[in-house]
């Protein structure tokens, strides 16, 4: 290369608009968009954005810029290349960079201009948009959004507020459920009664077609028999009096939510073949026992630690009614449409919500499978509560900037692990990897806000009774079709049975806060 040469290389990069260290230094310069925004439905927007060809230019003369001191082109040194030459060979292969810089700032800068208080991701092809040569960019995409509406009068509500002293009965019932949920089944040789349990071949059908089958289901014998996308009522009626070797047939109602469209609502036949019968055989309270059931020293401390459970559980249903009331009062005005699609995606979530606000009140796991059961079979009418619920709840949050801290989730993951038995760190890492922490999190500023309500609330104490289950929910869509979109909620890893189903649910110390 002449010595010209070189002196004119080096000028065209001293001539250049800003040295590379220079240019990272600089603050971004906003983009000269247009925006136009269809309203679609109440949470759905059609975004149209055009970026001019000045902003497109001026992201190629950055990278160009920064790609000056090390481009290579042969017949000059690194870096000193003329830049007209380096745009040239490199403008293609800069492309995808500058695209890709251009899309997500101006998605940056529509959410942040627009206030469009996105609730899901934008629905985006990214490879469908092209660079033009000449020419503005334009693209588009469909978001969801949270609503418009203006916040109703939330101080001043009337609740009504249920209280119970716990007394002894209240205490010995939930202890005789332990005992029960840690018996033994063994085999009987005779009728089976209410309470009783059943291994059974379970068998759906509608007219003469099998929609769906499970073998060996073991079923206790109650009013109840709830499954994924319907029920059977009087169940022990049903059952009560069969003997191993008899077949049952029953009908069970399915739900409109049900996930096989064609039979939402109609009534189904459910055959039992009965292979055996089952009774329980509840332990004693030895020290063993006690010890192994939550380190308890004595029956005295673990009628206390019940107590105690049952203290937490009354809490719930006083936060669970209040709640009930605040929402029937808050969105009597909020009759907009939500779309099915988005409903759809965010029942799973309500279904972790509802769940985990259960585990932490000290509630088992028979009561909460047959809670999920119920969301189930109801799943787009209950999301659509919650979720409007939710966003009064969230413009409330904003307005009295009400926020979750790191003791906020503290609290939370222990009183979590105190009824899982897992350690706090262990159900930590195992809400962040399945995602669940921003569940969690929404979950502790719905309940702040709630508190907030209710400290402007006037309260009409009324009495409460401790609610017994009198359903047995199982883990099947009776009416086949495509599984639900809501997976089962599952705390412990290892497989349930119906010996272990308060494994860990009753440890000493539950609900105290001062347990690692």
């Amino acid at each position: 290369m002449s010595d010209t040469e070189n002196r004119d290389s080096d000028e065209a990069l001293l001539n250049s608009d800003a040295p590379a260290g220079e240019a990272a230094e600089e603050q971004p310069v906003k983009l000269a968009l247009e925006v136009k925004i269809d309203n679609r439905s109440t949470c759905e927007r059609h975004v149209t954005v055009t970026v001019p060809h000045e902003d497109i230019e001026r992201y190629f003369d950055k990278e160009f810029t920064e790609l000056m001191p090390t481009a290579q082109v042969p017949g000059f040194r690194s870096g000193r290349a003329p830049r007209k030459l380096v745009e040239n060979r490199f403008r293609k292969d800069i492309g995808q960079k500058v695209k890709s810089e251009l899309l997500m700032d101006s998605l940056a800068q529509v959410n942040e201009e627009q206030k469009l208080s996105a609730i899901s991701e934008p629905e985006f092809d990214f490879e469908a948009v092209e660079l033009p040569a000449e020419g503005p960019l334009t693209f588009e995409f469909d978001i969801e959004v949270r609503p418009e509406f203006d916040l109703p009068q939330w101080k001043g509500l009337v609740i009504e507020k249920p209280v119970r002293e716990i007394a002894a009965t209240d205490v010995e019932q939930s202890l005789q459920t332990i005992l029960a949920n840690r018996g033994r089944l063994a085999p009987f040789d005779g009728p089976a009664a209410a309470g009783d349990y059943i291994t059974t071949n379970l068998t759906f059908k509608h007219g003469d077609k099998t929609l769906a089958s499970a073998n060996e289901e073991v079923i206790r014998i109650r009013p109840v028999l709830s499954f994924r996308d319907g029920k059977i009522e009087s169940f022990d009626a049903l059952m009560v009096g069969v003997r191993a070797g008899e077949t049952r047939q029953g009908e069970a109602q399915l739900s409109d939510d049900a996930p096989n469209a064609e039979l939402r609502g109609q009534k189904i036949t459910a055959i039992f073949e009965v292979l055996e019968v089952k009774r329980l055989e509840t332990p004693e309270l030895t020290p063993e026992f006690l010890d192994d059931l939550g380190g308890f020293t004595d029956e005295g401390d673990l009628r206390d630690a019940i107590r105690e459970q049952l203290s937490r559980q009354l809490d719930y249903e006083q936060h669970r009614r209040a709640r009930e009331q605040i929402t029937a009062a808050l969105i009597v005005a909020a009759d907009w449409d939500l779309p099915p699609a988005l409903l759809r995606r965010q029942s799973r979530r309500e279904l972790q919500r509802a769940a985990m606000e259960l585990q932490r009140s000290g509630f088992g796991d028979e009561e909460i499978r047959a809670h999920e059961n119920a969301l189930r079979q109801n799943s787009l009418v209950t999301t659509a509560r919650a979720l409007k619920e939710h966003f009064i709840l969230e413009r409330i949050a904003e307005e009295e900037e009400i926020d979750a801290d790191e003791r906020d989730y503290e609290l939370e993951i222990r009183l979590l692990a105190s009824q899982s038995a897992e350690s706090p760190r262990r159900v930590r890492a195992r809400l962040e990897k399945s995602g669940s922490m921003d569940v969690l999190r929404n979950q502790i500023i719905e309940r702040k806000v709630i508190e907030k309500i209710l400290e402007h609330a006037r309260f009409k104490e009324v009495p409460y009774e401790f609610r017994r289950t009198d359903e047995e929910a199982v883990d099947h869509a009776a009416g086949g079709g495509e599984h639900a979109d809501i997976p089962e909620a599952k705390y412990d890893e290892e497989e349930e049975t119906p010996e272990s189903r308060t494994e860990g649910h009753l440890a000493k110390g539950a609900g105290r806060g001062d347990r690692d």
